[in-house]
């Protein structure tokens, strides 16, 4: 028995024996993700090694603070975990600065933004009246500057067009902590509209400008960015959380590659990194003093087996054969849009430069989230999602977002893609919609149970961690 289905046998017995109703659900899991066509874009697999490191007593310490800077005594070997996951993060990206603690995307955007908000409004407030700590400052001065931070500027991308609800959309805290304008795609290519995005920030003035996509198909320029930014007198930031393992991969470089030209970049890391559940942000110097403030400013304490774990992507993705998978991520998605081009069905911005694409389901009288559910019916997984313009809203859709880094993890390549984008239209041109509802729809079992049968054949040569084995 090897090393991996040992750990992982033995693992699930210990939590069987207290709750078998958790151990039947991880085994389920695993057995779902192996007979699922998964196309979902911001999800992967990761490593067993990676799976392992989350599983111990790390999980046991409370280190808020940072590395040295601890308010918890006995912390030395999570001291270690960090450094070693700030080192391989550093030279993964060529970056000057890391921070590993960010549980989430959105809680490294909330640290990104709280950091550039100090830097940009706290720090000079402070200064102005002699004081370097906030607790130092009267009732009055401390609420003159929570005045002054709040409702500040941001510029980000339009959800519709691709960013995330991160960005400053009022649902989410971002939201409300500014006072937020989007730039947008021209209508007529899908792609972003770089002289409009210079027109709106010279109007708008913001104070921060935000790059970076949860559903956008296409490179960004973000030297381009910068030098909007730095012409508007803003701070750059970009949220690679999609496409960091192409970054890692060198899959995009110069002025694709956000790293040298953001001011901040934040990232998860368990979507194109193959890592774990979590984030991480990267920062210019001048912004580390503020970042390192993440936690107690916006984190709880900071997850001492995700770091771990975090630390073991980080390494995996600095091996050469890390960016052979970035490489073929890419190829994967161009290969699965010309697929889906050929059958004629309709892309938006026409194709892919990155991991994913996004497929307009308005022609096949479908609403996004109907195709969502017949392809889930069929064995395919992927997700609904806005479009340019969408005359459904968020939550219908008149779009389906896929990806490939997750079965390019399993191994398949170009050839299957074609494949899958046949499945993909077998199914879309099979859902009849109801006409009475944006969420019902018709599809035939037979047709359903065929495409399934026909993406088990398409995986059977790819297990899912073959060195896995439960019994």
């Amino acid at each position: 028995m090897n090393v991996e289905t040992t750990a992982f046998r033995a693992a699930i017995e210990a939590v069987r024996a207290v709750e078998p109703r958790i151990a039947d659900a991880i085994v389920e899991e695993l057995h779902d993700q192996r007979e699922s066509l998964k196309l979902i874009a911001s999800e992967n697999y990761a490593s067993p090694a990676v799976l392992l490191a989350m599983g111990n007593w790390l999980s046991d310490k409370y280190a808020e603070g940072t590395v040295g800077r601890r308010f918890y005594a006995g912390c030395r070997n999570i001291d270690t975990v960090e450094a070693v996951a700030v080192e391989h993060a550093k030279a993964l990206f060529d970056a000057p600065y890391a921070y590993v603690q960010p549980h989430s995307g959105i809680d490294a955007n909330l640290v990104a933004y709280w950091a550039v908000l100090a830097d940009r409004v706290e720090v000079p407030y402070l200064k102005k009246f002699g004081k370097r700590q906030v607790n130092d400052l009267s009732d009055a001065e401390w609420a003159e500057l929570r005045t002054a931070s709040g409702n500040q500027r941001m510029l980000g991308m339009s959800l519709d067009a691709g960013g995330h609800l991160t960005h400053g959309f009022r649902p989410n805290i971002s939201g409300k902590m500014f006072d937020q304008r989007s730039y947008g795609v021209d209508p007529a290519t899908g792609q972003i509209d770089y002289p409009a995005l210079r027109e709106i920030a010279r109007e708008f003035k913001p104070l921060v400008i935000v790059g970076g996509y949860s559903a956008y198909p296409r490179k960004v320029n973000f030297a381009t960015l910068r030098e909007i930014a730095d012409e508007v007198g803003a701070t750059f930031m970009v949220d690679m959380a999609h496409f960091a393992g192409l970054v890692a991969g060198k899959v995009f470089t110069g002025d694709y590659d956000p790293v040298p030209h953001a001011h901040i970049v934040t990232t998860t890391t368990h979507k194109s990194l193959r890592g774990p559940r979590g984030g991480a942000v990267l920062a210019q110097p001048e912004l580390a003093d503020q970042v390192d403030r993440g936690c107690p400013m916006v984190l709880g304490g900071p997850l001492g087996h995700v770091m771990a774990a975090k630390a073991i992507a980080f390494a995996e993705a600095r091996r050469p054969e890390f960016a052979t998978y970035a490489r073929q991520v890419v190829a994967n998605s161009q290969a699965l849009a010309e697929g889906l081009l050929r059958r004629d069905v309709r892309l938006v911005s026409g194709g892919t430069d990155n991991h994913l694409v996004l497929i307009d389901v308005h022609p096949f009288g479908l609403t996004g989230r109907q195709a969502e559910q017949a392809l889930l019916d069929s064995g395919v997984v992927t997700n609904r999602n806005a479009i340019p313009q969408d005359p459904n809203g968020a939550w219908y859709t008149s779009g389906i977002r896929i990806g490939t880094p997750a079965l390019t993890s399993r191994g398949l390549g170009v050839a299957e893609m074609d494949q899958v984008a046949d499945l993909i239209h077998t199914v879309l041109t099979g859902t009849v919609p109801d006409g009475s509802s944006k969420a019902r729809y018709h599809l035939d079992p037979a047709l359903a149970d065929r495409v399934s049968k026909q993406a088990a054949e398409i995986l059977a040569p790819y297990p899912l961690y073959p060195a896995v084995d439960l019994g």
